[in-house]
């Protein structure tokens, strides 16, 4: 009887350990051939592996293979002498000895994926996605946005809390109105989640804090550079807070531990993109009345819409609180509760407007959140005022009805976030395959 005791050690070496071998050592290598540079009797084969690009050098009368079978796009195994050369990536080259295929392209790429910058149109990259990200800037966004997700988890779990999934097709939504994906559940009606709200709220019960990476849905008819109607969101909710500037300040200690995490092990990535972090030591707040008040008289904007924030508005609160204050970002708090859902909490000093949030990064929403009602007495008097019924809320309010502690939580949306920080005018940039009112493939 035989048996898997664990990982397997590979032959072929990676790009660590080409790092640490010494010159004339025999290597092997797997990868896909970025591109050929024919120089003649010699010619650079430069390998893509997932950390980077690696030169090898094909020679005549050295190399088993033909250099004319040798095609981009082809995955290869290759067998060679580690040469340093200054002149190479990371300072060092396989001269080839031993090559044998893995797998072929069976045409030629369409996309010239080996150039520095891939100069084509945002919907040919997006055609042709699986191939477009294989150029080396294109897939480093990415990586950045790993990054980021990597520092979210990291740091809640720091701050104590449980990583939670919930389900993402329900009975009904948490923001309510006219932008919900209906399907049809094994003859029910049903919806794709806008949010993981109602369930964040109810583990706050369970866990006392509780966070969620996953997928919404918001069925909103904008082709705008800044929508998509499939996005991944970053949520958490906190128990026992004492004020919803807890929640401004639990993302300003993930702003700052992500962009410290970025600068530490995403450097290469950063340098690759020409990518300046944002200054995140402090973030400046403000009412959104005043807000509105700054900007219109800074501006000579007249305020139209009394009740919301309008792009162009957002946008010069950004460069407001930019050149006041050199901030990046700018917390924009107490929305009016005319434009908030029925679980935000009502400022009691005036109704009117709520203990909620926007965050702002470069003139970009990326983040709303708040403080939440957490009494189901007044959960349910701000249902009636909403005009809603409780109809498929009912064990949401019963979570309230046995106990809630106060608090409060925030939604991040990722792909917008990874846009203002790679400095990107359209958020599919940021998307590995957008969703979006025209866009259903690949």
């Amino acid at each position: 009887m035989e048996f898997i005791t664990g990982l397997k050690q590979q032959e072929e070496a990676e790009l660590e350990d080409l790092l640490k071998a010494e010159e004339g050592t025999t290597i092997i290598l797997e990868g896909a051939v970025h591109s050929v540079r024919d120089m003649g009797e010699i010619a650079f084969v430069i390998l893509r592996k997932k950390e980077g690009l690696i030169q090898t050098v094909w020679e005549e009368g050295k190399t088993d293979l033909e250099l004319s079978e040798i095609r981009e796009g082809d995955y290869i195994h290759v067998t060679g002498q580690v040469k340093d050369e200054e002149r190479a990536p990371h300072g060092k080259e396989v001269r080839l000895s031993m090559i044998s295929h893995l797998s072929h392209v069976s045409c030629p790429l369409p996309l010239p994926i080996d150039k520095w910058k891939l100069n084509t149109s945002l919907e040919a990259k997006l055609d042709r996605r699986s191939l477009s990200l294989r150029n080396i800037r294109e897939r480093a966004r990415f990586r950045i946005q790993e990054g980021i997700v990597r520092g979210f988890r990291d740091f809640l779990y720091e701050q104590g809390f449980t990583e939670i999934h919930t389900p993402k097709i329900g009975a009904k939504s948490a923001e309510g109105g006219a932008n919900m994906f209906r399907l049809s559940y094994f003859h029910r009606p049903a919806v794709l989640q806008q949010s993981p709200q109602l369930y964040k709220q109810m583990m706050v019960g369970v866990f006392d804090r509780v966070f969620e990476t996953g997928p919404v849905f918001r069925a909103e008819k904008h082709n705008t550079r800044r929508h998509l109607n499939e996005y991944t969101s970053l949520d958490f909710e906190m128990g026992y807070i004492h004020s919803f500037l807890d929640i401004c300040a639990m993302e300003t200690g993930f702003l700052q531990y992500t962009m410290n995490l970025l600068e530490k092990e995403y450097s290469k990535e950063l340098k690759l993109l020409n990518i300046t972090l944002p200054d995140v030591e402090k973030i400046p707040y403000v009412r959104f009345d005043e807000a509105k008040r700054l900007v219109s008289e800074k501006y000579n904007r007249k305020i139209r819409n009394p009740f919301d924030l309008e792009p162009e508005e957002e946008e010069l609160i950004g460069k407001y609180f930019k050149e006041e204050y050199n901030a990046d970002f700018v917390f924009v708090t107490h929305y009016p509760s005319k434009k908030r859902p029925f679980y935000a909490m009502d400022d009691p000093e005036d109704t009117r407007y709520t203990l909620s949030f926007d965050l702002l990064y470069h003139g970009l929403e990326i983040t709303t959140g708040g403080q939440r009602i957490h009494d189901l007495n007044m959960l349910e008097e701000k249902i009636q005022a909403k005009g809603m019924t409780e109809e498929g809320l009912e064990q949401y309010l019963d979570a309230f009805r046995f106990g809630m502690p106060p608090h409060g939580g925030l939604g991040i949306g990722l792909e917008r976030l990874t846009m203002q920080l790679l400095g990107e005018d359209n958020v599919r940039e940021a998307c590995l395959f957008p969703r979006d009112m025209s866009r259903l493939e690949p």
